[in-house]
């Protein structure tokens, strides 16, 4: 037993994350993290959308806070060339010696195509071939080689870390599950219950052959009572990221097809309003954790003991009343004590 009374799981460590950047300018955040350490959190993790870039507050944490161990959930296989890639990859594990890990991801047509204008085209063998050029480039040998979607002739990292770090791969449903499994050192989840890391669990367990591997949840919360204005904002979320093709896909792969139908129906009429009304209370409730921090503390430890390793918590300011800080210290493992 460990952080929340959470049980081990495959022999690794229990450990509590929250996502990062916190609120506010990046500058200001060393004592903050200083405290997030202080309160048993173990590890912070970035993404990569709109806003900051993955790599700078991981930069910024290593030298403030060295008991934090320092993760991407993630960074795009696509925004970045190859060797760019290596670079950022080799030079941040580099800083921060074995508390690093990259987690990749194919992220979204939204995200890669419509944003950043680069074809999202073979999902499945990009994050792949990204993975596999990481493993070489890592190395220090020099790269020269074909992979399924590009090609690099003769580059060999000038940086070659103490400790390679841990790669790590986003992943919905089988495929890249399996993937994270045998390529890489484990597997990054978001958008679903406790309930259903049962089942990506699994299947990563069923692909390992016996080796451990680590399980990261992006776990949505809003620690709060005022459960009806909680679930009315939650729901512009949901709509956000479950209208996108891959992530209807996976929750029709999880079981929800038939809950969620209405809401995509009528998304693709043009009919927002009907959309969000269309989201079932119980989906919202099993989506996004929410209710006393007692409750919500309790609901993250059903995530690790159903397969989780390694929690990133995203607290959402669903409430207006909700003050960021004080969920974040009312969430810690030093709160459950």
């Amino acid at each position: 037993m460990n952080a929340y009374g959470a049980k081990a799981q495959h022999g690794m460590p229990v450990r509590p994350g929250m996502t990062v950047p916190l609120p506010g300018h990046l500058n200001t955040h060393r004592d903050r993290l200083i405290e997030l350490a202080d309160m048993g959190y173990t590890d912070i993790w970035s993404a990569e959308a709109d806003g900051a870039d993955a790599f700078t507050p991981l930069a910024l944490a290593s030298a403030w806070e060295p008991r934090l161990r320092l993760g991407t959930a993630i960074v795009p296989a696509y925004t970045r060339s190859p060797a760019c890639f290596a670079q950022s990859v080799a030079t941040l594990a580099d800083a921060a010696p074995g508390r690093f890990a990259i987690g990749i991801g194919s992220s979204s047509n939204v995200i890669v195509q419509k944003w950043n204008g680069i074809p999202f085209d073979e999902p499945y063998k990009k994050v792949r071939d990204v993975v596999r050029f990481l493993n070489d480039a890592l190395s220090g040998e020099k790269v020269t080689k074909e992979y399924d979607t590009f090609k690099v002739d003769g580059f060999r990292l000038g940086i070659r870390p103490e400790v390679k770090p841990q790669i790590l791969v986003a992943a919905l449903r089988e495929g890249m599950l399996r993937l994270a499994a045998r390529e890489a050192d484990g597997a990054i989840i978001n958008w679903l219950s406790a309930e259903d890391v049962t089942r990506v669990a699994e299947v990563v367990h069923g692909a390992a052959d016996g080796v451990p591997k680590e399980i990261v949840a992006r776990i949505f919360i809003c620690p709060s009572e005022n459960t009806e204005v909680v679930r009315a904002a939650a729901r512009f979320a949901i709509a956000a990221y479950l209208n996108v093709p891959v992530y209807a896909q996976f929750h029709a792969w999880l079981g929800r097809g038939d809950e969620l139908k209405g809401m995509w129906d009528m998304w693709k009429a043009g009919d927002r309003k009907a959309a969000l009304a269309a989201i079932p209370d119980e989906v919202v409730d099993q989506l996004i954790v929410h209710g006393s921090p007692e409750y919500c503390r309790d609901r993250i430890r059903q995530y690790f003991d159903n397969g989780v390793t390694t929690s990133s918590l995203a607290i959402m300011p669903f409430d207006p009343e909700l003050n960021y800080w004080e969920a974040v210290k009312s969430l810690s493992p030093a709160a459950h004590k």
